[in-house]
């Protein structure tokens, strides 16, 4: 367990949110967890070359993020795996990556693969980047979707939305009831707007990427195919 400072005088009692953001913050742990943000896991040597540093380094950070609930770890014969503890750690890390580009915090980087990322990536298990939000855009314009009552509420699947699904052979029921939402917005940190998350995001992309819609690049990139802009036009562009 990480050590929770006690909160300062004057302050309320509940998380101390200064200890997580300390975290993230530091600019290895930083570089490990968003090459974990495509959803798969990395061993620690894979970690520590993204991250820069050097193997004992790269323990004693990933130590400390599994401590604190941010990644897992699984033993597969001799390696051990690390991967975020969960979509909610891929939203905070995404919605980070918005606040940073906002306040100008960014790297200058350009060529086809700043591109292929802007275009369409993985957010943790679920479809973002361009494509991700003209997805959720399409969703909403033809009501396959129903916005929230509130800021707090997820999107709601109507009965037209399960008709669209169900015509690319995706069946929502089984998702519903389960501890995760549906359906919930992630907002996207490169079009700042927000993308499909929740279980059924995840369901479109792994039913997108088993049927060849989809095909992965490196890192989090992910490339839309002339058979996938065919299938997922109906999702994106209201019919007429």
């Amino acid at each position: 367990m990480i050590n929770t400072p006690a909160a300062p005088d004057g302050l309320k009692d509940g998380p101390v949110i200064a200890t997580v953001a300390a975290l993230i913050g530091d600019p290895a742990r930083a570089n490990m967890l968003t090459a974990l943000m495509d959803g798969r896991a990395l061993t620690a040597s894979e970690l520590a070359a993204a991250a820069g540093i050097t193997a004992p380094t790269a323990s004693s950070h990933l130590a400390r993020l599994c401590a604190a609930g941010l990644l897992v770890m699984e033993k597969q014969g001799r390696h051990r795996y690390f991967r975020l503890s969960g979509p909610d750690v891929a939203a905070v890390l995404e919605g980070l990556m918005g606040l940073a580009q906002r306040a100008g915090a960014t790297r200058t980087r350009t060529g086809p693969r700043d591109s292929a990322l802007r275009q369409a990536r993985v957010c943790y298990d679920h479809l973002a980047g361009e494509t991700g939000v003209a997805l959720l855009d399409g969703l909403y314009r033809q009501q396959a979707l129903i916005p929230g009552a509130d800021a707090d509420s997820p999107p709601r699947l109507t009965d037209h939305g399960r008709a669209l699904l169900s015509r690319l052979g995706l069946d929502p029921t089984p998702l519903e009831g389960r501890r995760r939402p549906l359906c919930r917005t992630c907002l996207d940190w490169s079009e700042r707007r927000h993308h499909l998350g929740g279980s059924l995001g995840a369901a479109l992309l792994d039913h997108a990427l088993s049927h060849g819609w989809i095909l992965r690049g490196p890192g989090r990139s992910l490339t839309l195919t002339a058979n996938g802009q065919a299938a997922l036009r109906p999702l994106m562009t209201p019919e007429i």
